[in-house]
């Protein structure tokens, strides 16, 4: 515990940036992610409408949002290797 208190001035800040580079890390992630997750959750969709859990009208607006969100993910995708 006096070790760390003795090098706190010196590893604190550093501490502190890594810390700042894992958020980001896991930020980037996330984002990674949400192309799978809509993709998830549009199959989810189906099977609900499938079970008789939506209606056609509830179905279709919920897949159009989705399609849409995954083609702006595609979109942005595209236009950063450009």
């Amino acid at each position: 515990m006096l070790l760390r208190l003795l090098t706190f001035p010196v590893l604190g800040p550093l501490e502190g940036i890594t810390w700042i580079g894992e958020q980001i890390l896991d930020r980037a992630n996330a984002e990674l992610d949400d192309r799978e997750n809509l993709q998830k959750r549009l199959l989810s969709l189906q099977l609900a409408f499938d079970l008789g859990d939506l209606s056609e009208e509830e179905f279709e607006a919920q897949e159009e949002e989705l399609l849409l969100a995954i083609q702006a993910l595609e979109d942005e995708e595209n236009r950063e290797y450009l």
